[in-house]
């Protein structure tokens, strides 16, 4: 615990059995009191992987996409009492030791989400990413401050820590199961008047993380503008979007939504 406050770390997770223990290992287990990974239909030994190690597992028995994902992770973390909820990709691209720094910075009660920023610093260039996703990177990041009014040094990092009162209100199923998923859900946090920090972080392009291609990428880049088009026309009246205003898409404790397929692993 942090504060008294309770830290569940979220394991989104696709064939990501050559780095899962690697990355588990460095989880910061002093300070988390909960590891969960949502198993996403892999074609590897990554579910083996986790019950050896006794994560909290749940499996999708089709895949549902990272948003879909996430939408698991989110919900078994809050059904489990999570009071700061950390998503870590399993693949090891980004470093599990700020997982303390991070949910320090929710509990502090200043952020209600934070993001491991690649930008801030040198990290992306020097982790090895590709210079086209950097400058796409800088290129969306500078479209979406002016829309949606903020000042942050990226949107497209996989690496957040979020509050239970953030997840419990944003229309979170109301999102995308695609990778788009992570910036509606920024927009979401924009939109409800939730605040937003940053922190730098190093990270890792190599063969074993994962990693989006070039079409996937433009598919990406466009739900991003889409996301903050929609996200302005809403702000003037000129649009209802469901991400922004259907309520009844929120995750909940109380009675179990229903995933589709989902066995829970013990």
């Amino acid at each position: 615990m942090i504060d008294g406050k309770k830290v569940a770390v979220v394991l989104p997770a696709y064939n990501a059995a050559r780095t899962l223990r690697q990355t588990y290992q460095e989880i910061p287990h002093d300070i988390v009191d909960d590891v969960i990974l949502t198993d996403d239909c892999s074609k590897d030994d990554t579910l083996l992987i986790a019950r050896s190690l006794n994560i909290h597992t749940l499996r999708h028995e089709e895949n549902r996409g990272y948003g879909g994902n996430q939408k698991s992770c989110y919900q078994a973390a809050l059904e489990r009492g999570a009071d700061i909820v950390v998503m870590l990709h399993p693949d090891y691209q980004y470093t599990p030791k700020l997982v303390t720094a991070m949910a320090s910075m929710i509990a502090s009660g200043h952020y209600d989400a934070v993001l491991a920023s690649r930008i801030l610093g040198r990290g992306a260039l020097e982790g090895g990413m590709p210079r086209y996703k950097y400058i796409a990177n800088r290129a969306l990041t500078f479209f979406q401050n002016v829309l949606l009014g903020q000042k942050l040094s990226e949107y497209h990092s996989g690496y957040r820590a979020f509050s239970r009162e953030l997840l419990e209100k944003l229309p979170l199923l109301a999102c995308s199961e695609d990778f788009v998923f992570d910036n509606q859900m920024l927009a979401q946090a924009r939109w409800f008047g939730f605040t937003t920090g940053e922190i730098s972080c190093p990270t890792k392009y190599f063969a074993e993380a994962s990693s989006i291609n070039f079409r996937r990428s433009c598919t990406y880049g466009l739900g991003v503008l889409g996301t903050s088009f929609a996200y302005r026309l809403n702000k003037l009246g000129l649009k209802r979007s469901a991400i922004f205003h259907d309520l009844e898409a929120r995750l909940r404790t109380e009675t179990v939504v229903p995933i589709a397929k989902i066995k829970q692993r013990a």
